[in-house]
């Protein structure tokens, strides 16, 4: 589908789109880089059929470029790379806001070259070169916003390689984008890193008893939590508009439930997890996650067997 994929920065969805693509056969060529010499050698012996010491080598004579930096980063590279793109190249990145990538990266893009601004919603907790596999993208949504004066042909090209990979692609409205993503994820990092803050805070309970009694909701904070910091950094102060709306309304509701169980209101409180309980049933439904019970968690060994 493409000839050349430069791949700028090489963790998880970079390794990940890499595996996905080698395995389906569906690009000629993969050139990647990162500023680690490190993480260079290592994708070479996995997943890169060439890594360069710099983004602005990685990306020449490249027909799909992947801009898989932390947001923080995007102006930088996209001044770096744009006199070294090809006439007809297609840059996308794979950021969890869309707002400020396009307000770093499209000025920078020379005529002739067509920017889709894409997000994968697709990870793990872990990162780096050795943490991608080809199937992350498996029935998981890729969300392209597409800009007023993008190309039609370029658009359809890159969502069929996305498809290929896996995923379900789904166009979407920049500004739209930076706000279902507020609460879809960026809020319930931030509540999750908050919760495990707490518990670190903690001093009348050890953070043995913590790891030790820690039952499933709290390991599901510490998973989320877990995630790469200079990423959700970037998230948290390149959305902030909307990270900070949902997080207004979602004290709200924390300030009704409180007033709830301080009032000993049970209707109250059963009719509202009632509610949100239709939430958990709906996201099953629509495939984006299992009911195995624990969430699909491998239970104690058998004993006896």
């Amino acid at each position: 589908m493409y000839q050349r994929v430069a791949l700028i920065g090489l963790g998880l969805i970079a390794s990940s789109m890499a595996h996905a693509m080698r395995a389906g056969g569906l690009v000629g060529e993969i050139v990647g880089h990162a500023k680690s010499a490190e993480t260079r050698a290592v994708a070479l012996t996995l997943f890169c059929d060439r890594v360069t010491e710099t983004a602005a080598e990685a990306v020449q004579g490249a027909d799909l470029v992947v801009l898989c930096v932390p947001v923080g980063a995007m102006e930088a590279i996209a001044a770096e790379i744009a006199p070294h793109l090809k006439p007809g190249a297609v840059v996308t990145d794979v950021g969890s806001v869309k707002q400020a990538v396009v307000d770093a990266v499209a000025p920078h893009l020379p005529e002739g070259v067509h920017f889709i601004p894409g997000h994968p919603l697709a990870g793990t907790e872990y990162s780096g070169p050795r943490s991608g596999f080809a199937t992350l993208f498996q029935n998981r949504w890729w969300l392209l916003t597409p800009l007023p004066d993008t190309d039609a042909v370029a658009l359809a090209r890159l969502r069929s390689l996305l498809e290929a990979m896996g995923a379900n692609v789904d166009e979407m409205d920049v500004a739209r984008h930076d706000l279902v993503l507020a609460v879809v994820s960026h809020t319930p990092h931030l509540i999750a890193y908050t919760m495990v803050g707490v518990a670190d805070h903690m001093r009348r309970v050890s953070a043995q008893e913590v790891i030790k009694y820690s039952a499933s909701g709290f390991r599901d904070f510490t998973r989320i939590a877990a995630s790469d910091p200079t990423m959700w950094r970037d998230v948290f102060l390149t959305n902030k508009d909307a990270v900070l709306d949902i997080l207004g309304r979602f004290a709200e509701e924390l300030f009704s439930l409180q007033r709830a169980i301080r009032m000993g209101d049970g209707e109250h409180l059963h009719a509202y997890f009632t509610r949100t309980r239709e939430i958990r049933r709906g996201i099953i439904e629509a495939g984006q996650d299992t009911a195995v019970p624990d969430f699909g968690r491998a239970g104690p060994p058998s004993k006896g067997v």
